[in-house]
């Protein structure tokens, strides 16, 4: 019999390699962990900053606010950056950090499976098998487009695809271009496509709340300020920084103070619309921010434009007619789907096996759950960054980010203390205790005021958003307390036949 092929064994193993990915990596190192690897299903980095290449694609968080605060960039070219500027940026982070070693682009993730005899996972990718001691899933919410089950859209025959896999080789100028849905992607999308197509149609089931992007070019002044004088970046950033923490109790405590807000979106589109009836049918019917609130200063402008027209949601595809869900049709060329992504259905789930043989789709099959939106019950040294109720509605998901690093570089220290072959597997009254104070301070927040959002499951739960403040967040992830977790030790050698392959023990708070 042919000898075993050798399995390699890493540490750690991270998955994906956007900014939850990067930034582990760097964590990682500067943590004195370098057995470790990146794996990435894609030929390069930049998570969902790659894969979105979409006309217009921009940031809708400052850029000084969105990037890590160990790599701060002075050399941003607007306040809102756009996405080629900052998958440059994850690119330089990557050379900068040294990281390039760890990376293994094409390697895309098929399974994971825990083994209780060897308290480790066992991964099987695209590119070969491995064993890691600690799985650090950074795929992000944002990574798998979801494209709604259309009737009829097998038929279409001209040109289909979703905004964040775009179709660079079509040629969009006089087409008849039919875009679905009415999230931060088609705000950027519909004013960039506008002036070149021959009809553009939205299809929207719900209009958003629209609010003027006070957007700028930093010029070279500044950036040679920044530069010169690295302070003034941090705190150009703290700045930023402090009045999302303040604007954010109106999201979660307070949610009628957003009235103000409100009466500046609508007055937005008053002078943006000035046709009363597509000022009607732009008008939302649901409390400002309890959707996505978006951001920009050419939408409202581009549907107004002659070659434009706003229809009901998309209910049916007969050949090249698209059926809105008012029974009116409309000739199409091409179909856009601007509708998001699976967030509370991720895939990734279904190919994560814990402990018990359960995948972490049963697990979270009632709605995603995790302790300290990190590690769940049943799935010992599996580590989501961004997991669940991690979201933010009105800031930086990097500082989220960054906190769960901190949790993750404390999580790899107790398991250093403890010593010896040995994991940690989060409790699950742990799990229950943190999900259920979460989810209560969840029902007076203005994102469960009674809309419908891609924040909220199919049961009816926001398992997306956090509930709070980021340093609150950042407070809560600073210390891994073993009292959460049960620990696993490697089998003792002498164990007579048939006890069990590991043993747990019960951790000291």
């Amino acid at each position: 019999m042919a000898e075993q092929e050798h399995v390699p064994h890493v540490r750690v193993a991270v998955i994906g390699s956007g900014f939850g990915g990067l930034g582990a990596a760097v964590r990682l190192r500067r943590e004195g962990v370098t057995d470790f690897v990146v794996l990435e299903r894609a030929s390069g980095v930049g998570g969902t900053w790659r894969d979105n290449s979409y006309p217009g694609c921009a940031c809708d968080v400052p850029s000084h606010l969105y990037s890590f605060s160990f790599a701060p960039n002075p050399d941003w070219p607007r306040a809102f950056s756009g996405q080629e500027h900052i998958r440059t940026y994850l690119e330089r982070v990557a050379d900068v950090f040294g990281l390039r070693p760890h990376l293994r682009f094409d390697s895309e993730v098929k399974l994971m499976t825990w083994d209780p005899d060897r308290l480790h996972w066992a991964v099987e990718t695209s590119s070969g098998p491995l064993t890691a001691d600690v799985v650090v899933s950074a795929t992000g919410p944002l990574s798998d487009p979801r494209i709604p089950d259309i009737p009829g859209l097998d038929s279409f025959p001209g040109k289909v695809f979703h905004s964040a896999r775009w179709d660079h080789d079509y040629d969009l100028r006089g087409k008849r271009v039919a875009v679905i849905g009415t999230g931060a992607s088609t705000a950027q999308i519909v004013p960039a496509i506008q002036p070149l197509v021959g009809r553009l149609t939205l299809f929207q089931r719900t209009p958003p709340w629209v609010l003027p992007r006070v957007d700028r070019e930093i010029g070279a002044l500044e950036r040679r300020l920044h530069r010169a004088l690295p302070f003034t970046t941090r705190l150009r950033r703290s700045f930023l920084w402090g009045i999302r923490e303040l604007q954010v109790q109106a999201f979660t405590r307070h949610p009628g103070e957003l009235g103000l807000v409100e009466r500046m979106a609508r007055r937005n589109l008053a002078r943006s619309v000035p046709d009363p009836a597509l000022r009607a049918r732009l008008t939302p019917d649901y409390r400002i921010g309890c959707k996505r609130i978006l951001l920009s200063n050419t939408y409202y402008p581009a549907l107004t434009r002659p070659n434009a027209q706003v229809v009901a949601g998309l209910s049916e595809v007969r050949g090249s007619t698209l059926i809105a869900a008012d029974g009116t049709g409309t000739e199409a060329d091409a179909i856009v789907f601007g509708t998001g992504f699976h967030v509370t259905d991720m895939p990734i789930a279904d190919r994560v096996v814990g402990a018990d043989g359960r995948t972490l789709a049963r697990a979270w099959s009632g709605g995603m759950q995790a302790l300290r939106g990190a590690t769940a019950a049943g799935f010992p040294n599996w580590m989501s960054i961004i997991g669940p109720n991690t979201g933010l509605g009105n800031s930086s998901m990097i500082l989220m980010i960054e906190s769960q690093l901190n949790y993750l570089a404390d999580y790899l220290r107790q398991l250093e203390t403890l010593g010896g072959r040995v994991a940690l597997d989060a409790r699950p009254e742990a799990v229950d205790a943190w999900n259920h104070k979460v989810q209560e301070r969840m029902k007076r927040t203005v994102w469960n005021s009674g809309c419908t959002s891609w924040y909220v499951d199919a049961g009816g739960r926001n398992t997306t958003l956090w509930p709070g403040t980021t340093t609150e967040f950042r407070a809560a992830t600073r210390r891994v307390d073993l009292g959460e977790y049960r620990v696993v030790r490697a089998p003792v050698a002498a164990a007579p036949a048939g006890s069990p392959a590991g043993t747990r023990t019960e951790a000291r708070a």
